[in-house]
């Protein structure tokens, strides 16, 4: 059985239990160089609310992840220049933007009787674990109200230290946010090829990726997006960690997501989950914080954690990077300085500077006090 009629197999079975869907719109299906392009967004509109009627007994859950407020904006504002690119620039033509966007989306969804809310987030919104509750909370009423969720980076207060990059890894998030049984990633190719199809005329798609750790051609991202093919695979594996399959696939063209979401037809590439899912929270801990600093463990603690699953003590740690405080993220690097996991820590960076090295007995007696034998709990750790 070839990898296309394999593929079929395993999209009628996803389907069939996607009841809760996360789609992903790139701002290459969105945007024109003037601005919105609406004839996009009124067909994306019309193909979601009919994906809404589900095949069980109730409507399916649908959140929307959309791109393209930036360049909605910049076409409201004509900055379409060198200037453009600064951060102020961006962040004010998201302001503007943005608004612009979501009326559309409002009048788009509302020819079919469907009822959007907006939710903008920034990097810090899912790091700090109640905000990330309060999100999942919001989200899940406004599903159950029967409204469509609208999620965009909040670009107009977002610069580099907290924002998420692109929203093919903020659609990753929200999948895993909402426990979703589906990601669609819709973008300006067909979906995963061997070689860079730009490059190579003779460039194969690959229709099904079963591992998403296999190195595969990355192009880079279009004039519009900040994306590319490396942040959807990228995106497709930090769903898969948590069991959600993924399925990338072109979303230019009328009736994209009624192919998608036809079982009997191939289509992009479908991305499987792994069998072994991470925790929730050890997902937060790995792919949404940000590592404040860095640890670096002695060969014996680096093996302790990485195939046995033991606690992080302080005598298998060798050097501490950075400056952090108690419950922060921080990195776990190998004597060769690769990174291997990440977790959240008992002691502040002073105080580790201190007790590195020790034995959990010597704790108490160095500091004056103890908060725990171990520096990170393996409960708070978790491997990359």
């Amino acid at each position: 059985m070839g990898l296309a009629q394999t593929q079929l197999l395993h999209k009628a079975d996803i389907l069939r239990r996607a009841q809760r869907v996360v789609i992903k719109v790139g701002s290459s299906i969105l945007s024109r160089q003037d601005g919105v392009n609406i004839n996009s967004v009124e067909r994306l509109a019309r193909e979601m609310s009919a994906l809404r009627v589900g095949s069980q007994d109730r409507d399916r859950d649908i959140v929307l992840v959309s791109s393209g407020a930036v360049a909605a904006g910049m076409g409201r504002l004509g900055t379409q220049s060198e200037r453009s690119r600064t951060i102020p620039s961006k962040q004010a033509a998201a302001a503007v933007g943005q608004i612009a966007l979501m009326a559309l989306y409002e009048q788009a969804f509302s020819r079919h009787g469907a009822h959007v809310g907006q939710i903008l987030l920034t990097h810090d919104d899912v790091a700090d674990r109640r905000r990330y509750l309060n999100a999942k909370h919001t989200m899940r009423t406004l599903l159950e109200a029967g409204v469509i969720p609208i999620v965009n980076e909040n670009d107009s207060v977002a610069v580099e230290e907290i924002e998420f990059g692109d929203n093919d890894h903020l659609s990753a998030l929200v999948a895993v946010l909402i426990e979703a049984d589906l990601l669609v990633i819709l973008s300006d190719v067909k979906g995963l090829y061997e070689r860079d199809p730009r490059l190579h005329a003779d460039a194969r798609l690959v229709p099904l990726v079963e591992r998403c750790d296999t190195p595969y051609a990355a192009g880079g991202a279009g004039p519009l997006g900040r994306g590319g093919m490396t942040s959807k695979l990228q995106a497709a594996h930090k769903a898969a960690l948590s069991g959600i399959p993924t399925i990338i696939a072109d979303g230019r063209h009328d009736n994209s997501l009624r192919a998608v979401f036809d079982p009997h037809l191939p289509t992009g590439t479908v991305f499987l989950p792994v069998s072994d899912r991470i925790a929730n929270r050890k997902h937060w801990i790995a792919y949404t914080l940000k590592p404040a600093g860095s640890l670096q463990l002695d060969a014996g603690a680096a093996d302790a954690v990485r195939h046995a699953g033991r606690s992080l003590l302080p005598a298998g740690v060798r050097e501490i990077r950075g400056t952090f405080e108690v419950g922060e993220c921080v990195a776990c690097v190998d004597e060769s300085g690769h990174e291997f996991a990440r977790g959240l820590v008992n002691y502040h960076s002073t105080a580790l500077e201190r007790i590195k090295g020790l034995k959990t007995g010597q704790i108490e007696q160095t500091l004056g006090y103890k908060v725990s034998d171990e520096v990170i709990h393996r409960d708070d750790l978790a491997l990359l």
